[in-house]
């Protein structure tokens, strides 16, 4: 901001109301009897322009250029006051768009670790149902075997017996000492036919 302009228009102000008034001055001084007639005093009047144009030097000199000076140095520290805040502003709003984008980021990742926990439960209860089922099946299928080995060691078993009964009572019959070996081959045959018999 300079003042160049505003003391040039001040005393242009000054010389035009000046210059303005002296004809109507030198008018009514010659109407009435004179300048004095109306208050002024030209000596006084021009004693004053000179002063005020002295003043306005002096003024100019002692005081336009610190005072510009000083308000150019202020504007400078408010430019950069405004500065300073515009590039706080930018690094706060920079800032928060960083802080927003590495939040969002955090959730998309937690979102993702969740995602993959439920996945990894989810394989793993079914890897734990498919152990499960595959040991139940397992412990069936051996209970079966077992079940079925005990009958087959049931029913040779009773056939040893029914074997050792039928021959006490062969030989109660027909009351003499059989060869064991030959009724035992004929008892086993008997059964085998009876089995045959019963599958078919």
């Amino acid at each position: 901001m300079t003042l160049k302009p505003f003391v040039r228009s001040a005393a242009a102000l000054v010389l035009g109301l000046v210059l303005s008034a002296a004809p109507s001055v030198a008018s009514a001084a010659e109407e009435s009897g004179g300048i004095a007639s109306l208050g002024f005093n030209v000596p006084g009047l021009i004693a004053q322009l000179v002063n005020f144009t002295i003043l306005l030097v002096v003024l100019r000199l002692a005081l336009y250029k610190p005072l510009l000076k000083v308000l150019d140095e202020r504007k400078r520290r408010i430019q950069e006051g405004v500065d300073r805040a515009a590039e706080a502003a930018s690094a706060a709003s920079a800032s928060e768009a960083e802080s927003r984008r590495i939040l969002d980021e955090a959730r998309a990742e937690g979102q993702q670790a969740i995602g993959r926990a439920q996945d990894a439960a989810a394989r793993l209860r079914e890897e734990l149902e498919a152990r499960a089922r595959a040991d139940a099946e397992g412990i069936v299928d051996r209970a079966r075997a077992e079940v079925a080995l005990e009958r087959d060691q049931a029913i040779e078993a009773l056939r040893r017996e029914f074997a050792g009964l039928a021959v006490s009572a062969a030989e109660k019959v027909i009351e003499q000492s059989l060869d064991r070996q030959a009724h035992q081959r004929l008892i086993d045959q008997v059964l085998a036919d009876g089995q045959l018999g019963q599958r078919g």
